[in-house]
């Protein structure tokens, strides 16, 4: 008899939404991963994510108490191409919105779900998912000290190098970008208005998002060089740099918080299920720090895969495994490569990429019906949401 209904494999923000939400419904769910390391990124998670904790319990309460909502998000061209972009803005209210979403730190998010995930009744175990094995309608998981735990399916939940993806045999597409990413946040002595602004410089986007109390969280994508030389500047240095690629729209920079960096690679799982593991997040796709699609895609993920096993009497079985997989590739996909495309038009410095970029940016700008269209799917989805993302 298997231990668990379902094992979790990493406690990042998905895996932990995905245990929670199993776990609201009385299935047995354990949660295996290490401990994490601090994190000093902040994830901007639209409405339908923000429904998703609000199903869970979780929202508003503290998250919303010390966080910042998006009203507004600004695309700014800033490239210094011959092909300049008009400047872009989204407003929520044009969606009738109060706000597209908040901007929530990850070292506040992932305790709070945490927390939840335990009061729910999901088993975490402190160790690493380092294997699996499969055997008639169970998976076989094995576990970094010496156990070995089993579930009707396991959720892979454990990242880029996911360790279950390889077990389950499910071969990648990988790349990298000529770009590192560099997170931190800073105090401004300008107000931000709510509004997140996305700067796309020839080495990548360069974006504030609003936090509270006068600060914002940045993500800085340069090339490996200059992020290197970035990384090595005192807080006093970097905090001018920041002043001058802002333009002095936040006004005086200042209180640098924790920084770190990340190179930027893309990576897409040739399947998104298989013998009885279904992946989720990173483990799945990987996507460049662009429009806030990663983890509300990945979000969704889990959303979904809590759907699917919740309606089926075997959790693994080659049905639900087909289902997720269709279900996931055909809205993943699309947006990763849309994703892929503005970054590249950024950093290859082709006069027909940068027209193609500066031509579809004008096109949002001037044709109102277009940009709403582009609002609602890209930031306000309606259609085919996972029940989490939808129950009132």
């Amino acid at each position: 008899m298997a231990d668990y209904k379902v094992i979790v494999a990493g406690a990042g923000p998905a895996g932990l939404a995905a245990a929670a939400l199993l776990a609201k419904e009385g299935m047995a769910t354990a949660l295996v991963a290490p401990a994490a390391a601090e994190d000093p990124r902040t994830v901007a998670l639209m409405q339908p994510s923000i429904q998703l904790l609000r199903y869970l319990d979780i929202w508003p309460g503290i998250l919303e108490a010390r966080t910042s909502r998006l009203r507004k998000l600004r695309i700014i061209d800033d490239t210094g191409s011959l092909l300049v972009a008009p400047n872009l803005e989204f407003d929520a209210p044009e969606l009738d919105l109060e706000a597209f979403g908040w901007n929530i730190p990850l070292g506040l998010l992932l305790p709070v779900l945490r927390k939840r995930a335990e009061d729910l009744g999901v088993v975490f175990i402190e160790a690493a998912a380092t294997g699996a094995r499969t055997s008639g309608d169970a998976i076989h998981v094995a576990v970094s000290n010496a156990t070995e735990i089993s579930a009707s399916l396991c959720l892979a939940a454990d990242g880029a190098n996911s360790v279950m993806r390889k077990s389950a045999g499910i071969a990648t597409d990988t790349w990298s970008y000529d770009q590192t990413a560099i997170a931190t946040s800073f105090a401004h002595s300008m107000g931000h208005g709510d509004v997140s602004t996305e700067y796309h410089k020839a080495a990548g986007p360069f974006t504030t998002v609003p936090l509270p109390e006068s600060r914002s969280s940045l993500v800085w994508m340069e090339r490996p060089a200059r992020a290197e030389a970035l990384m090595a500047m005192s807080d006093g240095e970097l905090a001018a740099e920041i002043q001058i690629e802002t333009h002095g729209e936040l006004g005086l920079i200042s209180n640098l918080g924790l920084r770190k960096s990340f190179p930027m690679k893309g990576l897409t799982a040739r399947q998104f299920a298989e013998d009885r593991v279904i992946l989720i997040g990173e483990a799945a796709h990987v996507v460049p720090p662009i429009g806030a699609q990663g983890l509300n895609m990945s979000l969704r993920d889990a959303a979904l895969a809590a759907d699917l096993i919740l309606a089926s009497k075997d959790a693994g079985s080659d049905g639900l495994v087909a289902e997720y997989n269709a279900l996931r590739r055909s809205e993943v996909l699309p947006r990763q490569q849309l994703i892929d495309l503005m970054n590249k038009s950024l950093l290859l410095g082709l006069l027909p990429l940068e027209g193609a970029r500066a031509l579809s940016l004008a096109a949002l700008h001037y044709f109102g019906p277009l940009k709403h269209l582009v609002m609602q799917h890209g930031l306000q989805p309606r259609h085919n949401l996972p029940f989490a993302m939808r129950a009132s």
